[in-house]
């Protein structure tokens, strides 16, 4: 079953397409991996999915994007509600500068949720999930801008899982990380798809066979070609995916 279905997708900024004709289906429970050299719209494409492109005033679009089955572009959606579903982990960790334990609870408050028990127990829990909780249980009160880089990403992840999504977009979660940090995150992604739908953005091919099962290649706004992971590198169907993964250009 897939939970995204993606269908003739154009993003525009302003006269600048930046997307062109995508078409892709995301299934349930699994790690798909984008790839493609700096500036080819993986990353515009995952903020479409999740509609942080609303938020710049000359992106427009066509087509459709579908989320279980229901058009995410529909005027009826509510937005808030989507990004609950689909939550996002960004390049760089952004803790909140608050205390451990608020950042996780802070989008439990937001969505409604006032029993203190209740808000202690899903952090709890999204920390353990986030492979975090053993390192930060006896400093919950600290703040999380005195985690390392790692700690704070898995945080970020942690805060992302309290709100119960259905989907985890990551952008290069592992670019700033050292080596023993980014293997946790990787660690970690073979858990959570489990539970989560995950669409990873990465430059590190390696990374792209390590954690995924889907892998689609982009370039200059196109879909070249989307393809089981281990199928796609061993043998792609287009020459350009194939001159990219063997580091001929990129």
């Amino acid at each position: 079953m897939n939970r995204i279905e993606v269908n003739n997708l154009n993003v525009y900024f302003g006269d600048s397409q930046v997307l062109k004709d995508i078409n892709i289906n995301i299934p349930k429970n699994t790690v798909t991996a984008l790839i493609g050299p700096s500036g080819c719209g993986k990353s515009t494409f995952i903020r479409t999915v999740n509609r942080m492109n609303d938020l710049i005033p000359t992106f427009s679009h066509d087509g459709n994007v579908y989320l279980d089955g229901v058009d995410i572009y529909n005027p009826k959606m509510d937005v808030v509600d989507l990004r609950k579903k689909i939550g996002m982990v960004f390049q760089k960790p952004n803790p909140f500068p608050k205390s451990i334990f608020e950042n996780v609870a802070y989008g439990l408050k937001v969505h409604g949720l006032n029993d203190d028990d209740a808000i202690a127990a899903r952090v709890e829990e999204s920390l353990k999930s986030a492979a975090l909780w053993e390192e930060v249980e006896d400093k919950l009160e600290d703040s999380a801008m005195g985690l390392s880089g790692g700690q704070q990403q898995r945080l970020c992840i942690a805060r992302t899982i309290a709100n119960n999504p259905e989907v985890i977009l990551m952008d290069e979660p592992c670019s700033a990380l050292d080596p023993i940090s980014t293997t946790k995150i990787e660690d970690l992604i073979h858990k959570l798809k489990n539970d989560y739908t995950i669409i990873i953005v990465t430059h590190n091919m390696q990374q792209a066979t390590r954690v995924s099962k889907y892998t689609s290649f982009f370039l200059l706004g196109e879909l070249i070609e989307s393809d089981l992971t281990d199928k796609l590198f061993i043998d792609p169907k287009d020459k350009r995916t194939e001159d990219y993964i063997t580091g001929r250009f990129g």
